[in-house]
């Protein structure tokens, strides 16, 4: 394991893992109050950090009257730049675990435990969450599900894991993946090559089912156009990453 880095680890008087709740989140001032609210209520001993990634509304207000900690990035990086951001906190401040928390209000805040709970249990590296393996809960449309069941497929027979929810982002890691993804996180829509980064590097996988909600406020980045870039971007990013020199263990 890397040795820390700007190190401000904190020990725990019992022996509950330092848990970091990672709130990912652009122009979601609408929708990030209630679910603060939920962590904080719900979790009283996790950590809360709202990653702004660049908000052009009043989400750096909500979060500022929410109580929970800002990290306001100086320009929107997108989504793996701001989960990469949360990561690197953990890493740094000591967390045991790191949970991300999507800000749309689709992760449902009062299941954050099973992701958590799975992750320790089993033992895993990263706990992802899926909406497909209770088929409970809003499962997203057609188009989208047909694009996360081809990617799922394809991460299934490279990891030889069963993978059911690709591009969930709804996951928690450990110590062990904060220092990988910490430093080797893909910039744009980063959910699905960071599975196959982590069984390159050893890593052990785990899904649990989650049930999902649609989100409560805005729109989502991919739509129209973008649905096909995202597709072509992410089995380009699949293709050379398994084609990638295998790192040492």
């Amino acid at each position: 394991m890397m040795p820390f880095s700007r190190s401000k680890r904190k020990f725990r008087i019992s022996g509950e893992p330092r848990v970091l709740a990672i709130v990912p989140a652009y122009n979601e001032a609408g929708s990030l109050p209630t679910l603060i609210a939920v962590l904080k209520s719900r979790y009283p001993q996790y950590d809360v950090a709202v990653i702004n990634d660049g908000s052009t509304d009043d989400t750096a207000e909500a979060v500022r009257r929410s109580g929970a900690r800002l990290v306001s990035l100086p320009c929107n990086l997108g989504i793996g730049g701001a989960v990469q951001t949360g990561f690197r906190i953990a890493r740094d401040e000591g967390y045991d675990v790191a949970v991300q928390v999507d800000g749309d209000g689709q992760h449902p805040a009062d299941q954050v435990h099973l992701v958590v709970n799975a992750l320790l249990e089993t033992g895993s590296d990263i706990a992802i969450g899926s909406r497909f393996l209770s088929g409970d809960g809003y499962q997203s449309t057609l188009s989208r599900r047909m694009g996360i069941s081809f990617f799922s497929r394809w991460l299934s027979a490279i990891c030889h894991t069963r993978i059911t929810d690709a591009t969930s982002g709804f996951r928690a890691i450990n110590r062990r993946a904060m220092e990988l993804l910490a430093n080797e996180y893909a910039e744009d829509y980063p959910e699905v090559e960071a599975v196959l980064v982590a069984h390159r590097a050893g890593l052990r996988i785990c899904e649990v089912p989650v049930q999902m909600a649609a989100r409560t406020t805005g729109s989502s980045s991919i739509g129209g156009l973008r649905s096909a870039s995202y597709m072509v971007k992410v089995s380009l990013a699949i293709l050379m990453a398994a084609l990638r020199k295998r790192p040492a263990r």
